[in-house]
C-alpha cells in the first residue's frame, strides 16, 4: 500500500467504499479499514435488503462509473401512494409522468450495489483495501495523523475519514457528541413476494405506531419495511413466518394479492442520532457516523452518498489548489455545505414521524389539512380517486 496515503477510511461499508471510489477517480491515495473480511461482503443470495437511490444519487453512481453496473438491476419507481392507514384516508399520489427526467428514483438491492462497489474498489490504483482490523487510535499532529491499528500496524495519513456508523468510535474519541433521540421505535425488514404485480408503485401507509412502506424490487417483489412500537415488533418479529404475514396482511391491505416472504427477517431500532460537529482537527464524519434518520423517507443512505460526494469534491480541489485536504479551512467547506442538508432532513422526518405516528384525533386533523395542501379535494369533496374525504 501506499506508506502515507492522503486520506483513510475507517470504516468500509456502503458509504466509506463510495467515498474511497470518488477518490480514486480524483487521483487521490486512500486507504480503507474495517474490522471484517470486506471481500467476503460479497453475498450472492438475495436476502431482502434494499435502498431508494434518489436521482441525484443515480446521477453520482453514474459519474462515477457504476451505474452501468448496476442499473439493470434496480427497479424505477414510477409511482407514490401515500396514505393515512384508515379507510377513507387521503391519499397522496406522485407518477413519474409529470417529471420531466422520468423515475423518481430507484430501489435496489444491497447485494449488487455492494459488490460493483467493491469491484470498482478492488481495480482501482489509489485504493488500498485493509480488512480484518480496526482503527483503535489516532494522535493528531500538526502535519496529519498517525492511525494505530489493532493489527498492530501505525499508517501516518493526512486525513481520517469516520465512516465507523452511529456510535463512532472515532468520533467519540475526537469529543465529538451526540443528540440522540429515542423514538421506541423498531423497523422490521425484509422482503416479500406477491401475486399482483407493483408497476413499480412505492406504497407508504402511515400507522400510528409507525410507517408501513412496500417499495417495489424487480419481478413480483417488494421490500417491506414496517415500523412498530418496540415492544410490538419485538413480539411480532417472535413469531415464526406464518403468523407473521397473518399480522402483516391487515396492516398492509390485499391491493398485491397473496403475499409471501421471499428474504431474511431483519428488526433495526429507530432513532435519531446527530453528531453535533461534522469535523474536528484531522477529521471528517460521513454517513451515520455523522447522522442517523428515520427510515420512513428511506433517504439515510442518499443522505450518506451526498457527504461522500461533497468530501469528494472538497478534497479534489483542494489537491489541485495545492493545499492540505487535513487542514481545517479545507474541512469547513465541507462542514458548511453539509450542515444544512443533514439538518433539513432530520428535521423534516423527525416532524412527520410525530405527526403521522400517531392516533391523536387533532393530529389527525392535521393530517387531513396537510395532505389536502399537496393534493387537493376535487369540488364534490373527494379525492382524484373517487373515495369521499374523511379526517385520518
Amino acid at each position: 500500500m501506499t506508506a502515507t496515503p492522503t486520506v483513510l477510511i475507517a470504516g468500509g461499508g456502503l458509504n466509506g467504499l463510495c467515498l474511497a471510489v470518488a477518490l480514486d477517480q480524483a487521483g487521490i491515495d486512500c486507504a480503507v479499514v474495517d474490522r471484517a473480511d470486506l471481500t467476503a461482503r460479497r453475498a450472492p443470495d438475495f436476502d431482502g435488503r434494499a435502498y431508494a437511490l434518489a436521482l441525484s444519487t443515480r446521477r453520482m453512481l453514474e459519474a462515477l462509473g457504476l451505474w452501468s453496473r448496476v442499473g439493470g438491476q434496480a427497479e424505477a419507481i414510477l409511482d407514490i401512494h401515500i396514505s393515512g392507514g384508515r379507510t377513507g384516508a387521503p391519499v397522496l399520489h406522485f407518477d413519474h409522468l409529470e417529471l420531466d427526467e422520468g423515475p423518481m428514483g430507484h430501489f435496489l438491492e444491497d447485494r449488487f450495489l455492494r459488490a460493483a462497489l467493491l469491484d470498482r474498489v478492488e481495480a482501482a490504483p489509489h485504493v488500498t483495501l485493509m480488512s480484518n482490523t480496526v482503527v483503535e487510535a489516532e494522535t493528531v499532529t500538526p502535519a496529519g495523523v498517525a492511525v494505530t491499528l489493532s493489527s498492530g500496524q501505525t499508517v501516518k495519513t493526512r486525513l481520517l475519514v469516520a465512516a465507523d456508523g452511529r456510535r463512532s468510535p472515532i468520533a467519540a474519541r475526537a469529543g465529538i457528541r451526540r443528540l440522540e433521540v429515542d423514538y421506541r421505535q423498531t423497523s422490521l425488514v425484509t422482503a416479500i413476494d406477491h401475486a399482483v404485480p407493483h408497476q413499480g408503485t412505492a406504497a407508504q401507509v402511515f400507522l400510528p405506531e409507525g410507517p408501513l412502506a412496500m417499495l417495489p424490487l424487480p419481478g413480483n417483489r417488494s421490500s417491506l419495511v414496517w415500523t412498530e412500537s418496540a415492544a410490538r415488533a419485538a413480539a411480532i418479529n417472535a413469531l415464526d413466518d406464518a403468523a407473521y404475514l397473518a399480522v402483516l396482511r391487515p396492516r398492509f391491505g390485499d391491493h398485491l394479492g397473496e403475499i409471501a416472504l421471499a428474504g431474511v427477517r431483519y428488526s433495526y431500532p429507530i432513532g435519531l442520532s446527530l453528531a453535533t460537529r461534522l469535523t474536528a482537527p484531522r477529521l471528517a464524519l460521513v454517513g451515520d457516523a455523522g447522522h442517523g434518520i428515520h427510515p420512513l423517507a428511506g433517504q439515510g443512505l442518499n443522505l450518506g452518498f451526498r457527504d461522500t460526494a461533497a468530501l469528494a469534491e472538497v478534497l479534489a480541489e483542494a489537491v489541485r489548489r495545492g493545499e492540505d485536504p487535513g487542514a481545517a479551512d479545507v474541512l469547513e467547506r465541507y462542514r458548511r455545505w453539509r450542515s444544512f442538508d443533514i439538518a433539513a432532513l432530520s428535521l423534516a422526518t423527525d416532524g412527520i414521524n410525530r405527526i403521522f405516528s400517531n392516533s391523536n384525533p387533532v393530529l389527525g386533523l392535521g393530517r387531513t389539512l396537510a395532505l389536502g395542501a399537496v393534493q387537493p379535494l376535487d369540488q364534490r369533496g373527494r379525492w382524484p380517486d373517487g373515495r369521499p374525504a374523511s379526517v385520518a
